[in-house]
C-alpha cells in the first residue's frame, strides 16, 4: 500500500497550492490525494478560485471539479474562533492580527472540522499559533 500524501491527513487545500498543483514538484503527489480524498475544500476557497477564473464555462468547469470535494462548512462558530484568534494574534503585538482574512477563516474551519490546512503560505503558520489545525506546506517554496 502506497504512503498517504503529504504525510498522511485530510487537508483543506488553500489556493495557494491549488495555484502551483501542477508544478513537477507537487503533480503526483496532489493527485495522489485528490485520489485518497485528502483534499477538502470550504465555500471561501472556492470562492476565491472561482473568482480566477477567465469566463463562465471556465467557472462551471472548475465549479464541476469542486463539488466532487468534501465540503467544509463555514460555520457562525468558525466565525467567533476566527474573531478570538484575531484577538490573541492582536495581543501579542501591534498589527500583529493583520493575516488576510481568507486565511483566518480558512484555518478556523479547518480547526472546526478537526482538519489540516495544506498551503504554500507563511500566514497559516502564525494562524497555527492560535488555532488548533495542522499547519502542512505542500513543499519547500524554495523547490517551487
Amino acid at each position: 500500500m502506497a504512503e498517504p500524501a503529504f504525510g498522511g491527513g485530510v487537508f483543506i487545500a488553500d489556493k495557494s497550492v491549488w495555484t502551483r498543483a501542477g508544478h513537477p514538484r507537487l503533480l503526483a503527489e496532489w493527485a495522489t490525494a485528490l485520489r485518497g480524498g485528502q483534499i477538502a475544500t470550504c465555500s471561501i476557497v472556492k470562492l476565491e478560485l472561482l473568482y480566477s477564473a477567465r469566463d463562465a464555462p471556465g467557472l462551471a468547469s472548475l465549479e464541476r471539479d469542486l463539488s466532487a470535494l468534501r465540503d467544509v462548512p463555514v460555520t457562525a462558530s468558525v466565525h467567533r474562533e476566527a474573531v478570538r484568534a484575531m484577538r490573541e494574534l492582536a495581543a501579542a503585538g501591534p498589527l500583529h492580527h493583520r493575516v488576510p482574512l481568507p486565511d483566518l477563516l480558512i484555518a478556523a474551519t479547518a480547526q472546526d472540522a478537526g482538519l489540516g490546512v495544506l498551503h504554500l503560505d507563511r500566514h497559516f503558520d502564525l494562524l497555527a499559533e492560535v488555532l488548533v489545525f495542522d499547519s502542512r506546506w505542500a513543499a519547500d517554496p524554495a523547490e517551487l
